[in-house]
């Protein structure tokens, strides 16, 4: 990656006090620049698995993939940038697990998009690490200090649950559909029929909602689950444990880490990635999708039903039907035969 985001232009107007700084990179982290930085050390902690293979590469075990950043990654780091979230909760998580593992004096950055809701930083943080604005540029605001106090962080007490019918969801702070089923996936959820067979792959499961209730319905489904998100991918497996399904599920951005093919492919897709409005992942999914079903299988996804994908179905697939839609949201489904592209 070349281009910086709007938050790493406003890092690089203060690259001068990083130069002798041990410094550990976190959040939102739409770019590079972790890696690019000229500083005494860098390292990074992400829960985007996209976000990981970017940095990965350039900084090899100095990037980390995961839920929770832990105390050997963090090493001698003295210094912590964190790129602001468009979710408040995933900010807070993140934080206070990161600050319970820096030391007391550490200097603290949190830079962000205005519009995301940077501003609160500072309330959140006012108990432990008292923040003032150093900059405001590019619709960003930069803000500084240093680490008081290091709050308590256990993990375990921030899972949330929800009941859907007779099933138990499991949810973390950033893992979409935390707080209940969205109107999206209900809408596709309406479309799937009971005692649905064979391989199923989620792609982009969230906290698991749509495979758990496909298996509440259809106990025979093989379910595979994926996701980009680290807090998704550990909310499904908490999701399927807690209602006592089977399934795997693991970190994918899209198919990355996919194998094989399967039967049904579903998903509710986002289309931002952080703030960006992105049709990359859904395009992605639609590609992609030729190349891991079996014939016959089909692929069946939800989107806002302006989104720009009809077009797309007909050119992989060389069909597609929508199956139900409201004013906002369309299901679409499209069936893998002699037509599809390979």
């Amino acid at each position: 990656m070349s281009a910086f985001s709007p938050a790493s232009e406003v890092l690089l107007r203060h690259s001068d006090d990083f130069l002798e700084s041990r410094v550990l990179f976190a959040g939102d982290m739409q770019d590079d620049l972790p890696a690019r930085l000229e500083t005494a050390a860098s390292r990074a902690h992400t829960q985007q698995f996209h976000h990981w293979q970017v940095l990965s590469k350039p900084m090899g075990e100095r990037a980390q993939y995961g839920l929770t950043a832990d105390a050997e990654l963090v090493g001698d780091s003295d210094t912590l940038i964190y790129y602001w979230p468009k979710n408040k909760p995933e900010a807070q998580f993140q934080l206070m697990n990161l600050l319970s593992l820096l030391p007391v004096g550490s200097d603290v950055f949190v830079v962000g998009e205005n519009r995301s809701g940077v501003r609160s930083a500072e309330q959140m943080l006012e108990e432990y690490c008292p923040l003032t604005k150093i900059d405001s540029a590019r619709r960003c605001g930069l803000y500084h200090g240093r680490l008081e106090a290091k709050p308590t962080f256990d993990k375990d007490a921030w899972w949330n649950e929800y009941q859907l019918d007779e099933l138990t969801i499991k949810t973390l702070p950033g893992v979409f559909s935390r707080d209940g089923l969205d109107v999206g996936s209900d809408l596709l959820l309406a479309t799937l029929s009971p005692h649905t067979k064979g391989k199923v792959l989620d792609v982009g499961c969230g906290a698991g909602v749509l495979a758990a209730v496909l298996a509440s319905h259809s106990p025979k489904v093989r379910l595979t689950l994926c996701d980009v998100s680290a807090p998704a991918v550990e909310a499904s497996r908490a999701t399927l444990a807690a209602n006592g399904f089977e399934g795997e599920a693991f970190a994918s951005n899209v198919y990355s880490e996919v194998k094989g093919r399967f039967d049904m492919i579903i998903s509710n897709p986002p289309f931002h990635d952080g703030l960006q409005t992105s049709f990359e992942a859904a395009q992605t999914l639609i590609r992609g999708a030729v190349k891991h079903l079996n014939n016959g299988g089909e692929l069946r996804i939800v989107a806002n039903a302006f989104l720009p994908y009809p077009n797309l179905l007909d050119e992989m697939f060389g069909n597609h039907e929508v199956l139900a839609q409201t004013g906002r949201f369309k299901v679409y489904r499209a069936v893998m035969g002699r037509n599809a592209k390979r």
